[in-house]
C-alpha cells in the first residue's frame, strides 16, 4: 500500500476565527476562508482544514471532545486504494466518498482518509552548512540570511493519545506502516511504506480520557528557518510549550507551542531517513532519551506530561 504521508487533518473547533488567525500567524497559506472556516496550505499543499465544531459535514467527535475530527493521508495511486479498501473491508466499514476517497475508523475512533495525494514534490534548496572538512555552502554564499517570510513547507507528522498502543500499532501495520524507533512505555514511531520519513506517526498510551491528539507539526528549510519563523510566532504573542531543541529519534529540531485547536502545534526540521535496511531502536522515555538538547529547560519534557 503506497501511502506517501499526511495530506490534511481536519478540525472542528470552538473559534474558528481565532484558529484561522493562528494558522495564518504560524506560516500557512489561507485558502477559501471565510466565517465557516477555511484551509490552511504548506508549500507542497498539505494542509490544515477548520470547520466549526458542529459543522455538519465533519465525522463524529471521539468521545472525548477532541477537536481532530479527520486525519487524510496521501496514496501514491489508484491501486493502493483498492488495496486498502481490501484490507480494511476485512473488519470494518469501509465508505467510498463522492470523490472516490475513502473514510475508516481505527480502533480508537479516530476518523482516517485516503485520496490520491494532493501533495506535490518539492525541490526547495535545504540549509547548508559549512565546517572544516566539509564546505556545503558555495564560495561568497551567506548563511545567516534574514527571511521576513517563511512558509512552512509540507505536513510532517501527527500525535495521538491512545488507550493501547499495541492494538493501534497492529492495525497501522495492516495499512503497510514500519515502525521506525519505539519508546517501550508510550509508543512507536511510524512511517508509511512511501515516505523514508522517520515517522509521520506517533503515538503515546495514556489513559482512556485523554484519547486525542496531542500534536502535529510542519517541516521548514532548516534550524536556521525554524528558529527565524518560532521567534517570529513568538514576537506575535504565542505561548511556546517545549523547545527549542532537537530530539534524538529523528533528529528533527523541534519548538511546540500551545494552540486554540486542542492540541501543541510545532515547527519540525532536519529528520532522518530511514529505509528498509534500518534497525529500530528501543528504549524508555525519558528527558535524556527524548531531546538531545532543549535551549528551554522545562518540566514538560514530553508533550501532554505522558502517562498518568
Amino acid at each position: 500500500m503506497n501511502i506517501v504521508g499526511l495530506d490534511s487533518l481536519v478540525f472542528g473547533v470552538d473559534d474558528i476565527p481565532q484558529c484561522c488567525q493562528y494558522l495564518t500567524d504560524y506560516g500557512l497559506i489561507p485558502y477559501n476562508v471565510d466565517e465557516t472556516g477555511g484551509q490552511f496550505k504548506g508549500v507542497d499543499g498539505s494542509s490544515v482544514v477548520i470547520k466549526a465544531r458542529g459543522d455538519a459535514s465533519l465525522p463524529l467527535a471521539l468521545p472525548t471532545g477532541s477537536m481532530l475530527r479527520k486525519t487524510i493521508y496521501g496514496v501514491a495511486d489508484t491501486h493502493s486504494l483498492e488495496q486498502i479498501k481490501v484490507e480494511m473491508s476485512k473488519d470494518r466499514e469501509v465508505l467510498v466518498l463522492d470523490d472516490g476517497s475513502l473514510e475508516v475508523t481505527d480502533p480508537n475512533g479516530f476518523v482516517l482518509g485516503f485520496q490520491l495525494t494532493v501533495c506535490q514534490p518539492l525541490t526547495l534548496a535545504a540549509e547548508k552548512i559549512n565546517a572544516p572538512g566539509d564546505a556545503q555552502r558555495a564560495v561568497n554564499c551567506i548563511g545567516s540570511i534574514i527571511e521576513p517570510t517563511i512558509i512552512p513547507r509540507s505536513l510532517s507528522h501527527v500525535v495521538y493519545f491512545v488507550p493501547d498502543q499495541a492494538l493501534t500499532e497492529a492495525f497501522y501495520l495492516r495499512l503497510g506502516f514500519v515502525t521506525v524507533d519505539r519508546f517501550n512505555n508510550l509508543g512507536p514511531f511510524m512511517r508509511p511504506a512511501g515516505t523514508l520519513e522517520h515517522h509521520c506517526l506517533f503515538f503515546i498510551e495514556t489513559p482512556p480520557h485523554m484519547l486525542g491528539i496531542e500534536h502535529f507539526t510542519f517541516h521548514v528549510g532548516g534550524p536556521t528557518e525554524l528558529m527565524q519563523i518560532g521567534r517570529q510566532f513568538v514576537q506575535k504573542g504565542y505561548e511556546s510549550f517545549w523547545g527549542p531543541g532537537r530530539h534524538i529519534f529523528g533528529s528533527n529540531w523541534f519548538w511546540y507551542f500551545n494552540s486554540p485547536l486542542g492540541a501543541h502545534v510545532e515547527y519540525d526540521a532536519d529528520m532522518d531517513l530511514h529505509d528498509e535496511n534500518w534497525t529500530p531502536r528501543a528504549c524508555d522515555a525519558t528527558e535524556d532519551s527524548s531531546q538531545l538538547f532543549n535551549f528551554t529547560l522545562v518540566d514538560n519534557w514530553q508533550p501532554g506530561g505522558g502517562p498518568h
